[in-house]
């Protein structure tokens, strides 16, 4: 366990706390069991140690990652009984389901050591609610998304401006330093802003290297996949990010890529699970107040321009950033006349020419448009929206 102290001793003294994400402010960081879930690269390994760093003491906390040759040897159990007996009372375990078993141990760990605060992170593809031991009623769970434009602009610019409310951002609450200019930014933004390893070089060959690990370790993993079925899901991924947005024909997707239906639609649901796109669902009168998915988007803009053979089309970015900023804090749908709908509110997405047309007679209805700086009355500028977190 020295080596474990002396690594995790290391990391966070390399640890930046000129910037915390937003989730921090959220999380219940007095919970005894807390998972925080996302999508790889997004930054939940420098949260838990931000959060160490400014909250903690090393002296009763760790810190150790699950993939650590150390656990080759020796069980988690074991190595939170023994950190135990030393006076620990914070273990903070990073990417989770690399380990085996991992949530019938974290369950143990939880029922024998009631005073002992455990923290975990794990692919957005883990669910706490279905591992070997369900957790759900021992662990508090958070989503870390990538950054969003706001965000961005603090981490790359150093513009410090607040989130805006839903309410706020169609009330034309969003204001910029005269000196601005959000356009510029914006695109900036779009096409390699998403991942907080922005500013290190070779963005898009890291990218793609996310994307690799994912497809053909995470969802696997999860999954129980064969080297066969995990090469299907690529040609699925390889389909979707030259189509999207799409509405989606299963039974035509499968006589592509020679699967059965229920198959593509199995690797869809673990291509959103993990990070890699998004499924835009019709609104219905069911319980869940969703339907039927309507169209496929990619997860977020950076992934269309990485993934994509051309550059991406221009329409098919708005209203993919549209989508992937606002279904942080907002359950969004597709709407039947326009592009989506969240709540009582429409909105249609193009470009700074586009007309009311589409959303003639409709009550809270908006037109979102690019390439404006600013809005008036139902139209507001799509960059907006990325201050919605």
């Amino acid at each position: 366990m020295e080596q474990l102290i002396e690594l995790f001793k290391r990391l966070l003294n390399l640890t930046n706390t000129s910037y915390i994400r937003y989730l921090h402010e959220r999380i219940d960081w007095s919970s005894r069991m807390i998972g925080i879930v996302g999508a790889r690269g997004v930054g939940k390994t420098t949260l838990l140690l931000q959060h160490i760093k400014l909250c903690h003491s090393v002296n009763d906390t760790l810190f150790v990652n699950a993939d650590d040759l150390y656990f080759a040897e020796h069980r988690l159990f074991d190595l939170a009984s023994d950190f135990y007996r030393h006076g620990g009372k914070h273990l903070f375990i990073d990417e989770v389901h690399k380990y085996p078993d991992w949530s019938k141990e974290l369950k143990m760990i939880y029922d024998y050591y009631p005073d002992l605060q455990i923290v975990f992170t794990g692919s957005s593809i883990l669910d706490i609610y279905k591992g070997n031991a369900d957790l759900s009623r021992r662990a508090l769970s958070f989503f870390l998304p990538g950054l969003s434009f706001r965000e961005y602009l603090i981490l790359a610019k150093g513009i410090h401006l607040p989130a805006y409310s839903l309410q706020e951002i169609l009330e034309h609450k969003v204001e910029m330093p005269g000196n601005e200019r959000p356009l510029a930014l914006f695109k900036e933004y779009l096409s390699k802003g998403y991942y907080p390893f922005f500013p290190e070089p070779g963005y898009e060959i890291r990218l793609r290297n996310v994307v690799n690990l994912t497809v053909e370790n995470d969802i696997p993993a999860y999954a129980k996949l064969n080297m066969a079925s995990t090469k299907k899901i690529r040609q699925l991924l390889y389909v979707i990010s030259q189509s999207v947005p799409f509405k989606p024909n299963f039974t035509k997707i499968g006589q592509m890529i020679d699967l059965h239906r229920n198959q593509v639609a199995d690797f869809m649901f673990y291509l959103e699970k993990a990070g890699i796109i998004a499924q835009l669902r019709g609104t219905t009168e069911g319980i869940r107040q969703l339907g039927k998915i309507e169209k496929i988007y990619l997860d977020n803009t950076n992934l269309a321009y990485v993934l994509s053979n051309n550059t991406p089309d221009i329409g098919n970015i708005r209203e993919t950033f549209f989508l992937s900023q606002m279904k942080v804090n907002h359950e969004v749908a597709s709407s039947g006349q326009s592009d989506f709908q969240i709540g009582p509110y429409t909105f249609e997405i193009g470009g700074h020419n586009k007309s009311q047309k589409q959303i003639q007679g409709l009550e809270n209805a908006y037109v979102v448009k690019d390439d404006i700086e600013y809005g008036h009355s139902n139209i507001i500028p799509l960059w907006h929206f990325g201050f919605n977190y």
